[in-house]
């Protein structure tokens, strides 16, 4: 979920990610699914993305932009352990080797003074970018440009302290099992990313949705704080901002759109048409 690495000019894949659209006489809330880093060039916003970002008056997503620029310096301090705890007392057997495998390929993560759920974020920033992916032309980059520059107001629906909490708040055993299971898996992570990348940019929901399941159905406590609550909180916002005229494009992690428990299907759920435009 947390995918970072820079640009370049240089053209790459083409990409028309699933969008639905919830429209009334007034209102028109377009709601694109995003990945927060992609393949360096990649061209995502043509196809129907580009009449949403014209139509639309304003920008929702999950942070803004100053709370993007504020979740490092954020994550720094909520990933401190109150003791050091070294690696070897947390993974065994293949979760440790893969670690080690995943670290020797870049500089090392300091983690004996980190919470094992910030070692697996950083774990997931370092697939990310051994997999060619790039944070400067994620989707949420591109779409703060193209909206500043028309001088549109863009919101988010979290601060980084309440997302990266929804972290931190897990249990302990919870946050053993999410780092042992990305430990264990992280000699085939490369490969996986690409194939959720693939599926992301041909618009395949069904492709999305076993790849999100197979990751976090295992783990109930991390799928009901980091999906199904977040997504029941964005459909109840749908709904009340429904009322209100004016065109709203809401982009959001697409692992948050898919599914019965997605945004899509729970708007359904309150009454509300969903059309899937793109």
């Amino acid at each position: 979920m947390l995918l970072t690495a820079c640009g370049t000019a240089e053209p790459g894949p083409e990409a028309r990610p699933a969008m639905w659209m919830v429209a009334d006489a007034d209102t028109k809330i377009y709601i694109l699914g995003t990945m927060h880093a992609v393949p360096r060039g990649t061209d995502w916003d043509a196809g129907r993305v580009t009449s949403a970002i014209e139509a639309a008056d304003e920008l929702m997503m999950e942070l803004s932009p100053a709370e993007l620029a504020a979740a490092g310096e954020t994550f720094r301090q909520l990933a401190q352990r109150d003791a050091p705890l070294a690696i070897e007392a947390r993974l065994s057997g293949k979760a440790l080797t893969g670690f080690r495998a995943l670290e020797a390929s870049g500089r090392s993560f300091g983690e004996d003074g980190l919470d094992d759920w910030a070692v697996m974020v950083l774990m997931g920033q370092r697939v990310a970018q051994n997999a060619g992916l790039s944070s400067a032309d994620g989707v949420e980059t591109g779409l703060t440009e193209k909206f500043e520059a028309a001088g549109k107001p863009i919101g988010g629906f979290e601060t980084a302290r309440e997302q990266l909490m929804l972290f931190e708040t897990l249990d302990l055993q919870t946050q053993r099992i999410l780092l042992t299971r990305a430990a264990e898996e992280a000699g085939d992570a490369v490969k996986e990313v690409g194939a959720l990348t693939a599926a992301w940019g041909r618009g395949d929901v069904a492709a999305l949705e076993t790849v999100i399941n197979e990751d976090i159905d295992s783990v109930p406590a991390a799928r009901k704080a980091i999906l199904t609550d977040r997504n029941r909180r964005w459909s109840a916002w749908v709904k009340r901002r429904m009322e209100r005229p004016g065109t709203v494009l809401m982009a959001v992690g697409a692992g948050h759109l898919v599914g019965a428990d997605g945004v899509p299907a729970m708007v359904e759920a309150e009454g509300l048409t969903v059309m899937r435009v793109q």
